[in-house]
């Protein structure tokens, strides 16, 4: 692939900002169920996501979250009721009802600082 040429995945990684890193790294590891990974990258602490060759991404401590960022769909293990559960039980809330597309099945949530994200499974 050329430099002019764009890659076939329009997003490459992916950014979270939220207030308490410990606490949200805690919360989207009982959510998944694999635990983030703790690391310092250029004099910051984040917290990675598990991937394996394909797109990942990070939180990072922020003094402030914004409602109106981009909303980021993560793959929940299956059966996508019991990733719901642990939302709510780990401090998050479920905003939408679970919706049925062609690739799957996903709900709106919001994390303990309000960010809304998205949980999918096929």
């Amino acid at each position: 692939m050329s430099n002019s040429e764009t890659a076939r995945n329009a997003a490459e990684w992916f950014e979270m900002a939220v207030t308490d890193l410990d606490r949200s790294a805690a919360f989207f590891g009982e959510v998944l169920g694999t635990p983030l990974s703790r690391m310092t990258m250029g004099g910051e602490d984040i917290a990675v996501f598990a991937h394996d060759g394909g797109m990942g991404g990070n939180l990072y401590q922020a003094p402030e979250v914004g409602a109106g960022s981009p909303v980021i769909h993560l793959n929940a293990p299956s059966p996508l009721e019991e990733a719901l559960e642990r939302v709510k039980a780990h401090g998050g809330a479920v905003a939408s009802e679970i919706q049925t597309i062609p690739e799957g099945r996903f709900a709106y949530c919001t994390d303990p600082d309000g960010t809304r994200f998205g949980l999918f499974a096929r």
